[in-house]
């Protein structure tokens, strides 16, 4: 039976994703283009046009974003004309979506050898650019889905619902988030991420650009909440506001990509496999709560592995806010030591498309490093939806 191994993966440092961020000056097509470039040149023999497909995943796909980003970036990147290129939209999700199906599309034989990537330039294309029409919001959704949930909302007010859900305080969102700096700080002075990167020499941005080692809990505790709003309060009752700034994830811009082949073609072109692409899911979820995905999700994978969570050396649990992966812990009784260890996504940052490819990469490097075999990623999505992926260490 054939299967799907990653050979390779890079990512760009991530930048903050407004202007005066490092990659504010940079077409997202270019910034796409340039962890593809930098796969190709990593992967020794491999001639690009032997690439059957670029997968690739973007949320705002308006704007510099829109047509199937992916494809101008293969040919930005020099692929021939001849290798084609596909945006996926899973949201938050989009680019582990994109794994999942390189993945599926090696093992079925439609493809010998993928890429899987993303990017999402927040600094050019603002989060919510592709739900505005003219000026004015777009009505996401439609009547009948806002006659069934009673309306779809923001996902701040999701995390702070999810939040007052499980009983979590504003300390532990903070101590939670004061953490994920210090990991995230700690791993780029080990140099844990070096092998990882492909700096941006034209933005002279080599680490990423978000993390504050100096975060503490008492600096997070003077922020303000940040979808404090009455009229939720009216909805769904007396909400203690506690989702900040700095408990949530920041907008920003960057890119990654993994290769994909299977372990016959790898050993006959003599690349090295470093994992296999074990078990892949996708679930839906509530679209109201919209960010608990992930809890369905990984019981999900994991029934489908046959593994249990005590089988899993590591996990990356996107960080788009304390609340979610807090709650994760909770429901799972997941080991918190074993959970983002190099730091999550409120320090290290959240390319929105390009976060699913992020996670692998720094999640393959964290089962290299520690010996790990099994390493188990997910990613709550917009809409009530989350991806699950397992990857095993070879």
């Amino acid at each position: 039976m054939r299967d799907a191994v990653i050979v390779e993966a890079v990512r760009t440092p991530v930048a903050k994703g407004k202007p005066g961020g490092a990659y504010a000056e940079i077409h997202p097509v270019d910034l796409h283009a340039h962890a593809l470039r930098s796969l190709l040149e990593r992967v020794p023999g491999l001639d690009p046009a032997e690439v059957d497909d670029v997968v690739g995943g973007t949320v705002g796909q308006v704007g510099e974003q829109s047509t199937n980003n992916t494809r101008f970036a293969a040919l930005a990147a020099g692929f021939p004309e001849s290798v084609p290129g596909v945006t996926v939209d899973r949201q938050c999700g989009s680019s582990q979506q994109a794994l999942s199906f390189a993945a599926q599309g090696v093992v079925a034989g439609g493809y010998d050898i993928a890429i899987a990537s993303g990017v999402e330039s927040m600094s050019r294309v603002p989060i919510g650019s592709s739900a505005v029409v003219n000026g004015v919001p777009a009505d996401i959704g439609g009547r009948a889905v806002a006659q069934r949930f009673g309306g779809l909302i923001p996902q701040g007010v999701s995390a702070e619902l999810v939040a007052r859900k499980w009983g979590l305080s504003r300390t532990q969102l903070d101590e939670f988030s004061a953490v994920s700096h210090q990991r995230a700080a700690a791993a780029w002075r080990a140099g844990h991420f070096a092998a990882q990167i492909a700096p941006v020499k034209s933005a002279e941005l080599a680490i990423d650009e978000t993390i504050r080692p100096a975060t503490t809990v008492e600096v997070l505790a003077g922020l303000r909440p940040a979808f404090a709003n009455e009229a939720w309060s009216r909805r769904f009752g007396e909400i203690d506001w506690k989702v900040t700034a700095g408990n949530s994830s920041p907008v920003n811009d960057g890119s990654a990509a993994l290769l994909i082949t299977t372990s016959e073609i790898a050993r006959a072109r003599g690349w090295r496999p470093r994992a296999r692409i074990h078990t892949a899911t996708v679930v839906g979820d509530d679209p109201v709560y919209m960010l608990t995905g992930i809890i369905p999700a990984t019981a999900k994978v994991l029934a489908r592995a046959g593994l249990s969570l005590g089988d899993i050396d590591a996990f990356e649990v996107n960080e788009a806010f304390a609340s979610v992966v807090l709650a994760w812990l909770a429901e799972t009784g997941a080991d918190p030591a074993k959970v983002n260890v190099d730091g999550g996504a409120i320090a290290i940052g959240h390319p929105l498309g390009a976060s699913g490819a992020r996670l692998a990469t720094t999640l393959l490097g964290v089962l290299e490093r520690t010996g790990g075999r099994y390493g188990l990623q997910t990613m709550c999505e917009a809409g009530g939806t989350a991806n699950a992926t397992i990857i095993e260490r070879l």
